[in-house]
């Protein structure tokens, strides 16, 4: 397996499972685009990779916008002449039930989470089309397919995303190859996050769900990008769409 060479774009890419990725990906000699909306961190990050000799740059990127979008794809362009493989994987996470919810909640997590991956699937399509070939893998989530409380936005919008993958799929077929990493329980910001609130200290709370996991552990981000990048290596050319779920046997559990 190899992606050595291969020019990547990882949305999200300067936190969590995108920075992850995006590190992960340059370390294994590829050129990775990471695009975020957090200027001071990407810069930073940019800095720190292209200091050990690795390829990576960044640019900041409102992924809810279209423009944002063009102009992130058109970047990539310009720095090196393709776009091999999209890592879409920026996502934002409102609490509540869906009684709870605003209109401002709405279009923030549909606006990053679901439009978000149609602006650049719209606009990198294209890019890929010429070339001849291209990948595009979309982070998901186990909650698409399980009730956690209190994430009925969150869910929705990665219940849309995993049905997206299909169509994108067979639209584009024999030049696009559409497929997903569906995480779990994995250890960034957005989980502390979702933990706020709690009344056990996060480390209890963490070391607590790792019991509940069959594999014993919280997923870690580079759980996530080593499988990304099986996915984007040629290795993977007959794994089309389809969510590749990375939960350390979650969904295997019964309710008791």
């Amino acid at each position: 397996m190899s992606i050595a060479g291969k020019v990547i774009i990882v949305t999200g890419g300067t936190s969590g499972i995108g920075e992850g990725c995006s590190r992960y990906f340059a370390e294994q000699g590829a050129k990775v685009v990471m695009a975020s909306n957090q200027p001071q961190r990407g810069r930073e990050l940019e800095e720190d990779l292209r200091g050990r000799g690795l390829e990576a740059r960044f640019v900041e990127l409102d992924v809810a916008s279209e423009e944002s979008v063009k102009a992130l794809v058109e970047r990539a362009v310009a720095l090196y002449g393709r776009i091999d493989a999209l890592h879409s994987n920026a996502g934002v996470w409102r609490q509540g039930k869906v009684t709870e919810f605003t209109l401002d909640d709405w279009n923030a997590v549909m606006g990053v989470n679901v439009m978000g991956n149609l602006w650049l699937a719209k606009h990198v399509i294209p890019v890929m089309e010429r070339q001849g070939r291209g990948v595009i893998v979309i982070t998901t989530s186990v909650a698409a397919f399980v009730g956690f409380p209190a994430h009925a936005l969150y869910c929705a919008s990665k219940g849309a995303l995993e049905a997206l993958i299909r169509p994108m799929a067979t639209d584009h077929a024999g030049v696009v190859r559409v497929v997903g990493v569906c995480p779990g329980t994995i250890d960034t910001p957005m989980l502390a996050a979702s933990a706020a609130g709690w009344t056990q200290p996060l480390e209890e709370l963490y070391a607590d769900v790792a019991t509940r996991i069959p594999v014993r552990r919280l997923g870690q981000p580079l759980d996530v990008a080593k499988a990304a990048a099986f996915l984007i290596s040629d290795d993977a050319e007959y794994i089309d769409a389809v969510s590749l779920v990375l939960d350390g046997g979650t969904l295997a559990l019964p309710p008791w």
